[in-house]
């Protein structure tokens, strides 16, 4: 009796397992998932993290082509300016001084080739009229010659000089703002260091770091709303960029859940409206996506 009581028991446990299974199964073939990514749900939205820049060719940092010390530094951080305004004078007294001396040996030579010149027409007719010789004649054509071989060689050191000289007056090759400053008036600085990062502040857009295993869902076009910590709204803006290859992460997640090697399409989103972000600014960005 005991015995088909236990077999009883253990038919109605099995029947009770084997009806819970089937319960978990269907529940779970109910659940949405994204294609291509098993057990990951699908949404409207992603959400990214980014920073604003500048378009490419609107940040530039200007840099020195002459080592020597700062004399003038005519801007300062937030300052307007145009392309070609003088951003900084590199002190260059012995350089202009070089130049004054090569100009002025430009005009001894255009004084000795003149004098030669006239020697030259008188041996010539001193010649002609059997009175000079033909040695005569002969030197005064080679002392021209080397007169002029002198003013070509001294107007090549003025070239030169000028060039370097052109080197120490720093001008701004776009129109924009300066938003950073690197050195200041008495320093001195070597060729290649930084002076100033001049951007146009008009052309600025946001570029988001979305993970790779979103990358499938990232369209052209696509709507998005940026925000920032610290302002209370939100800005509208659009996916204008999306390149071919991921990269490595540059900005480390403010969520510790998140793992920071993870690699990342640098997405790019133009602003629809004015903002009051700042170059650099670190944002958060919902994309829409179907």
């Amino acid at each position: 009796m005991k015995r088909i009581l236990f077999l009883i028991i253990g038919v109605v446990l099995l029947i009770v397992a084997v009806t819970q299974v089937s319960a978990m199964r269907k529940v779970e073939d109910r659940r949405p998932r994204l294609s291509g990514q098993a057990g990951r749900p699908s949404s409207t939205t992603l959400t990214a993290e980014g920073r604003l820049v500048a378009y490419p060719g609107s940040e530039v940092t200007v840099g020195s082509d002459a080592e020597g010390t700062v004399q003038q530094l005519k801007v300062s951080e937030k300052d307007v300016v145009r392309k070609g305004d003088v951003i900084a004078i590199i002190k260059a007294d012995d350089t202009r001084a070089a130049l004054a001396e090569a100009r002025a040996r430009v005009g001894e030579a255009d004084a000795d080739i003149r004098l030669f010149d006239l020697e030259r027409t008188r041996a010539r007719h001193l010649f002609d009229t059997e009175v000079g010789s033909k040695q005569a004649w002969e030197k005064a054509e080679r002392d021209i010659d080397a007169a002029r071989a002198r003013r070509a060689s001294a107007n090549a050191e003025v070239e030169r000089l000028e060039a370097v000289v052109k080197k120490t007056v720093i001008t701004a090759p776009i129109d924009g703002t300066v938003v950073t400053r690197f050195v200041d008036s008495g320093e001195r600085i070597s060729s290649g260091d930084p002076v100033v990062t001049i951007a146009n502040l008009s052309r600025t857009r946001v570029e988001a770091e979305v993970d790779e295993f979103d990358v499938a869902r990232v369209k052209l076009g696509a709507q998005v709303t940026i925000k920032a910590e610290g302002f209370d709204l939100s800005w509208r803006g659009t996916v204008e960029e999306i390149p071919d290859a991921v990269v490595s992460r540059r900005l480390n997640p403010q969520d510790p859940s998140k793992p920071i090697d993870t690699r990342v399409l640098l997405v790019k989103v133009a602003l629809a409206e004015p903002s009051p972000l700042k170059l650099g600014q670190r944002v958060e960005i919902v994309i829409a996506s179907e």
